[in-house]
């Protein structure tokens, strides 16, 4: 009987505990006053663009990634990371996010994605695609 007492004990501090990690972060993303949203679609993912005032009045930005997925029992659920960045980081932040894509786009081809279709398309680079033609006759 003392082991299923000290089990329960456990349990319902675990549960506290786990409760008040929920109230507190979900307090955390409602903390700042939305001012401005920009959402972009990006194939199965959806990026939002949050510029937020804290009580100061003072913004800081809020980069959040939504990727849809299926429970087992068929309901839809979403993944959710997010980023905040203050406004004393953006010009180190968007000079980083700068060259490491230069540094993408120069080793690797941009390829872009649609919702509707998931294969990957050439973009065109001065008129010229990546790919070149060839007939099914051929193959």
């Amino acid at each position: 009987m003392r082991k299923n007492s000290i089990f329960v004990t456990n349990f319902v501090k675990f549960n506290k505990m786990y409760s008040e990690d929920i109230d507190n972060s979900t307090a955390m993303e409602r903390s700042g006053d939305d001012v401005y949203s920009k959402p972009v679609r990006a194939g199965k993912r959806t990026y939002f663009f949050d510029v937020k005032a804290t009580k100061g009045n003072d913004y800081y930005l809020t980069i959040t990634e939504s990727k849809r997925r299926i429970e087992k029992d068929g309901r839809f659920a979403y993944d959710k990371h997010k980023i905040f960045l203050y406004k004393e980081d953006f010009e180190k932040f968007s000079q980083g996010l700068e060259e490491v894509i230069a540094f993408i786009k120069e080793r690797c081809p941009v390829v872009e994605r649609t919702e509707d279709d998931s294969r990957h398309t050439p973009r065109e680079k001065d008129g010229d695609t990546q790919f070149s033609d060839v007939e099914f006759e051929e193959l």
